[in-house]
């Protein structure tokens, strides 16, 4: 019953009425409804997507291959693979990319960074660049939008 047999893959979710405090560290996908105060962190090696609802909350960093942010987040931003800022979105940090897809209405304050995937960035065990590596190896463009009424 508790040999090592391989987890079945799924879906965490946190919901709308949850709010959680500490860091969470998952393998597959993780759907944030609610609110969560601490770091969000895929398991190193694994295909994870974190997603982050409307109506969602992270107040910390989050690290993971696929990141879905369409609700508010509070920190840095980690990603080897693929970052998409929806409509609703709003980063208060800096967003560390492989390859970003930004939607009209979404907002950053903060830096777009982008990480050339290669041998080392494979994993999710990214880590912030230093201010010189940053400036040597990745450019950098500052993103600060203001939402307009139409």
């Amino acid at each position: 019953m508790f040999g090592k047999s391989k987890p079945e893959a799924g879906i965490t979710l946190i919901a709308t009425n949850c709010e959680l405090e500490g860091d969470v560290h998952f393998n597959d996908q993780l759907l944030v409804n609610g609110v969560i105060k601490g770091n969000v962190i895929a398991q190193e090696g694994a295909k994870g997507t974190v997603t982050i609802s409307e109506k969602g909350k992270v107040k910390g960093e989050i690290r993971a291959p696929r990141i879905v942010v369409n609700g508010k987040v509070y920190g840095d931003i980690h990603s080897d693979k693929h970052v998409e800022l929806a409509a609703r979105a709003e980063v208060k940090g800096n967003v560390y990319y492989n390859l970003i897809e930004m939607v009209m209405g979404s907002r950053v304050d903060g830096s777009l960074v982008h990480v050339p995937q290669d041998k080392e960035s494979r994993t999710t065990r990214l880590t912030s660049p230093s201010s010189a590596e940053q400036d040597a190896n990745a450019p950098a463009a500052t993103v600060s939008a203001v939402k307009t009424s139409s």
